[in-house]
C-alpha cells in the first residue's frame, strides 16, 4: 500500500457532494457518523496519543444539527481533525478560508517554551525567509492578536490537559495561516516589537528538476530531492544523478524538502543504490481491530544497479515528512548513513484514503503504524547528529562528509 501524502485541492465550493437520496434535515449527520466510524475502526494511534474518540463523538455530534451549508460542514470536519493533532490527518478538499496544512503549508517552525513562543527554524527559500524571519526570535502576535488566545481553535476539545505535541500542532497550524489572508507575524526582539509580512513576497515554486545535484568543494557529492518522493520517475532521475557522482569521495543526500510524503517504491529505489545485500529498513503494523489480531512485517531494501559504497550523510529536518522520514530511519537501520538534522515532521504512520458513501467527502487516515527496525516509532526517531535548524544541519552534514 502506498504511503503517499494526498495533496489538498483548493476549492471555493463543496458542490454536489451529496446525492438526492439524503434528506435536507439529516444529510450531514450520517456523513459525520461514517467519518467518525472510519477513524474508530482504522486509526492506528488512539492509544499512543491518548485520544478519547467516544468523547469526540459526544462533543461534535450534537453540533451537526446546526449545519446548513456544505461549506460549514467542511469547516466542521476540519475542527474534528484537530482532535488528532497531526499533519497526516487531513480532508481531501478545503475552502479558501481553510488553514494551510502542516508541514507542507508552513514556512516557519515554532515551539512553545514556558508561556512564550519562539521560531526555531525557517524553511529555506520560503516567503518567511525572504521576509527576514530567522530562528531564535520570539513571536508575540499573529495577525495583530496575542498567540495564546488563538491556539484554542486548534487544540483538542476532548481534554483540557495539553501535551507538547498538541501545542506544537496548534502553534504551527496558526502560523501557517489560512489561504485567504496575508499573515502578519509580530516578533519581540531587543525590547521592541516588529511585524513581518511574509506573504507579500513571491517565491519561484517552479522546480526545474525533482532531483538537484552538485559537486561541493573537496569532491563531496550533494543530491537534493525536491518534494517528489511519490513520483516514480524520480527513480530514474536519481539514478542518472548518482551515476554522475560515483567518483566523489563522499555524498550528502538532502531530504529537508520532502514534506509531502511519497511511496515505498521510490524509497527502495533510492536506498537500493547504497547496499550490496538485502537489508531491513522499516517495520509495518496494522491492528485488525475487528478480530483482535495484528498483522506486521518488515520491509527490505534490495541492491540495484551500481552501488555507491563511499561515505553517505543524510540531511533531515522539520520539512522531512512521511516517506522522507521512512528513508531516514531506513538508512539508519541499514547502518549505511549518518543522519544529521533536527527532529523530523513526525507524521503518523502510513495513510489510507477513505471516502464517505454517496459523497465527495474524502479523508486520510493513518491506519498503519510505522517503526524503525529497532522498534522505535518512526515519529519518535531523533537523528544521532541532532541540530537546531536547517542552517546548522547543512554545516553539520558538510563536516561529516569531509
Amino acid at each position: 500500500m502506498h504511503t503517499s501524502f494526498k495533496k489538498l485541492t483548493l476549492l471555493t465550493l463543496f458542490a454536489t457532494c451529496f446525492t438526492n437520496g439524503v434528506t435536507a434535515q439529516n444529510k450531514y449527520e450520517p456523513v459525520f457518523l461514517e467519518f467518525w466510524t472510519d477513524y474508530k475502526d482504522n486509526y492506528a494511534y488512539f492509544e499512543k496519543q491518548g485520544v478519547d474518540w467516544d468523547k469526540v463523538k459526544a462533543i461534535y455530534q450534537p453540533l451537526v444539527k446546526d449545519i446548513t451549508t456544505n461549506e460549514d460542514f467542511i469547516r466542521f470536519l476540519e475542527r474534528v481533525t484537530h482532535e488528532l493533532h497531526n499533519g497526516h490527518v487531513t480532508l481531501n478538499t478545503n475552502l479558501y478560508t481553510s488553514n494551510r496544512i502542516i508541514p507542507s503549508g508552513e514556512d516557519v517552525f515554532a515551539e512553545k517554551t514556558g508561556n512564550r513562543f519562539f521560531i526555531t527554524d525557517v524553511r529555506k527559500g520560503s516567503k518567511a525567509e525572504l521576509s527576514g524571519l530567522k530562528p531564535g526570535i520570539e513571536v508575540v502576535k499573529f495577525n495583530g492578536r496575542a498567540i495564546t488566545e488563538q491556539l484554542s481553535q486548534f487544540l483538542p476539545k476532548y481534554t483540557n490537559v495539553y501535551d507538547d505535541s498538541m501545542y506544537a500542532y496548534a502553534l504551527n497550524m496558526l502560523l501557517a495561516g489560512t489561504y485567504d489572508k496575508q499573515r502578519e507575524i509580530t516578533i519581540f526582539e531587543n525590547g521592541v516589537e516588529k511585524t513581518y509580512l511574509p506573504d507579500q513576497y513571491t517565491i519561484n515554486n517552479i522546480m526545474n528538476h525533482n532531483v538537484e545535484y552538485q559537486v561541493l568543494e573537496g569532491n563531496i557529492g550533494y543530491i537534493k530531492i525536491n518534494n517528489s518522493l511519490g513520483d516514480n520517475s524520480v527513480i530514474n532521475e536519481f539514478d542518472d544523478v548518482l551515476d554522475k557522482l560515483m567518483n566523489t569521495k563522499s555524498l550528502i543526500l538532502d531530504l529537508t524538502e520532502t514534506p509531502g510524503g511519497g511511496n515505498t517504491t521510490v524509497a527502495r529505489g533510492i536506498m537500493g543504490r547504497f547496499t550490496d545485500k538485502a537489508l531491513p529498513y522499516q517495520k509495518h503494523r496494522i491492528d485488525e481491530k475487528e478480530y483482535g489480531t495484528v498483522r506486521s512485517w518488515v520491509e527490505y531494501v534490495s541492491p540495484r544497479k551500481t552501488i555507491y559504497k563511499k561515505k553517505l550523510t543524510v540531511m533531515v529536518g522539520h520539512w522531512t515528512g512521511s516517506m522522507g522520514e521512512g528513508i531516514a530511519i531506513g538508512f539508519d537501520a541499514m547502518k549505511r548513513a549518518k543522519i544529521a538534522g533536527t527532529k523530523m515532521a513526525g507524521l503518523l504512520g502510513a495513510i489510507y484514503s477513505f471516502k464517505a458513501k454517496d459523497t465527495n467527502v474524502g479523508y486520510s487516515i493513518p491506519a498503519e503504524s510505522m517503526y524503525h527496525v529497532n522498534g522505535t516509532p518512526r515519529e519518535d526517531f531523533v537523528p544521532k547528529y541532532l541540530t537546531k535548524n536547517g542552517e546548522e544541519t547543512y554545516s553539520k552534514a558538510l563536516k561529516l562528509a569531509r
